[in-house]
């Protein structure tokens, strides 16, 4: 009788560089997570001119120590790794010579110090961003290329730009690897046209071969090498798939991949992300759009408001009115929790402030009403976007901190009356694995996040508590209006 070893389970890894960490899940065809891994990255420099830098020679250390971690406490001779993708920052970047080394250090996805020049690249391509719904704001990573380019004489031998993850990438597979049109969106990669901004770059004198080529997140962009396998764990000829942005790659995370699908992230401030069709601009410039891997668009917006409202409370306070204004039902007064100077989305109003309508009985009822006015503004940004000729799907895909809270995660299906799917693993690392496994275990996106998302819960609208809340998210709407920062209806 003869015996035969099974072949290993396959797996990918994700990988998400953020700011102050790397990690790495190991996932199986299921979405079962395996192993992680996790390595801490230097704090960014920051100085009160605006100027954020981060040491980027640190990148590849840490992703390989993370890496190392993760592909250790995978199952001996039970799984193996089959292909990696490397999702971070939106808007960090460095100048590398022609070895992809970095002549100094990253420009941060909050540096302000190329403001001025990012309001010459609007001004010099007006008409591109009108057409693709996009304002290029003071921290876009597009100005600091064209800092690059006033400074060029500090960085002698520069070649090329590089996002963090083409930095990474170009470690583990041993030559260049493109962008991705995700990472590249807010250095002015175009994603409609399919091309870098030339009239920009010549307005700016910015080397137009300093720009990376671009392609679709989840493109194979080479193999691991031998040094990289030595240094991380991974099988040499591991395939190394393009990734996206952590916003991006947290969307896909929660399984919303498809047009008509959104998801509703309410962690210090609410983010709304969804996938439509078409390309959908905003005249207010309070939705975006990065272009889905499909060639589909993921329009977004960011609030200014959220959970930072309960951010002063500890666990058992937070638990405490968490149970109290459960038996409390809905609150006789409205609350706006902004805590801080203006709103971006799903309005734009620098002068709005938070406040309350009325006078809370009690702690109680007044975290209610926060809980509440948070919900209206969820409401809100779905209406903006029903307005837009944005259709939506339920259930609404919920993530985030706040999506913990089952009394929140309640009132929030009520006010909008539609069901929450809440999602386990709604995070930028899980998001990496999916596009490592779009083409590898998965032939598409969509069945990879069908196959490794389908955990999760349903919440239900409350039918008794519905009429209350319709009410108070009238008396919301019309004081948002009265203070002239929402338009009439």
């Amino acid at each position: 009788m003869h015996s035969s070893a099974s072949a290993p389970a396959p797996v990918v890894a994700g990988i998400d560089v953020a700011t102050a960490a790397v990690r790495v899940v190991c996932a199986d065809v299921h979405g079962t997570v395996l192993a992680e891994g996790r390595a801490a990255l230097p704090r960014p420099a920051r100085d009160t001119g605006g100027r954020s830098e981060q040491d980027a020679t640190r990148w590849w250390p840490a992703t390989a120590e993370a890496l190392r971690q993760a592909t250790a406490a995978l199952p001996a001779r039970g799984a193996e790794v089959r292909a990696v993708a490397v999702c971070a920052t939106s808007g960090t970047l460095v100048l590398t010579d022609t070895d992809g080394t970095p002549l100094g250090p990253a420009l941060m996805y909050d540096d302000r110090r190329a403001a001025d020049l990012n309001a010459r690249a609007q001004q010099a391509g007006a008409d591109r961003w009108r057409t693709l719904g996009l304002t290029v704001g003071p921290t876009a990573a597009l100005g600091r290329v064209a800092w690059y380019a006033r400074h060029a004489d500090r960085y002698p031998g520069a070649a090329r730009i590089a996002h963090t993850p083409e930095v990474i990438g170009r470690a583990l597979t041993g030559t260049p690897v493109a962008a991705d049109w995700s990472h590249a969106l807010k250095t002015g990669y175009d994603p409609l046209a399919g091309r870098w901004p030339d009239e920009v770059w010549e307005a700016l004198d910015v080397p137009a071969h300093w720009l990376p080529p671009v392609q679709a997140p989840g493109t194979p962009a080479g193999t691991v090498c031998a040094e990289a396998a030595a240094a991380t764990g991974l099988p040499a000829g591991c395939e190394v798939r393009l990734g996206m942005t952590d916003g991006c790659a947290g969307q896909i995370a929660t399984g919303a991949v498809a047009p008509g699908q959104f998801v509703g992230v309410l962690g210090t401030t609410y983010v709304l992300k969804g996938v439509t069709r078409e390309l959908v601009t905003d005249p207010s410039g309070a939705l975006y759009s990065h272009r889905h891997p499909d060639g589909w668009w993921l329009p977004g917006g960011a609030s200014n408001t959220g959970g930072e409202a309960l951010a002063t409370l500890d666990g058992d306070r937070l638990a405490a009115l968490d149970e109290a204004a459960a038996a409390r039902g809905p609150a006789r007064c409205v609350s706006y929790p902004l805590r801080r100077e203006g709103e971006r989305f799903p309005f734009v109003a620098g002068a709005a402030r938070g406040f309350t309508l009325g006078t809370p009985a009690d702690d109680a009822e007044r975290h209610r009403a926060d809980l509440e006015g948070v919900a209206f503004l969820e409401r809100l940004a779905l209406e903006r976007v029903a307005a837009l000729g944005v259709p939506v799907s339920a259930p609404l895909h919920a993530a985030g901190g706040g999506s913990r809270s089952a009394l929140w995660t309640r009132i929030r299906a009520t006010a909008l009356g539609l069901p929450l799917h809440v999602v386990p693993r709604a995070e930028t690392a899980f998001g990496a694995a999916l596009l490592a496994a779009t083409g590898t275990l998965h032939p598409s996106l969509e069945e990879a996040a069908r196959a490794m998302t389908a955990q999760g819960s349903t919440v239900e609208p409350v039918p008794g508590e519905k009429a209350a809340l319709d009410d108070s998210y009238g008396r919301f709407t019309e004081a948002l209006r009265e203070r002239g920062w929402l338009p009439a209806a």
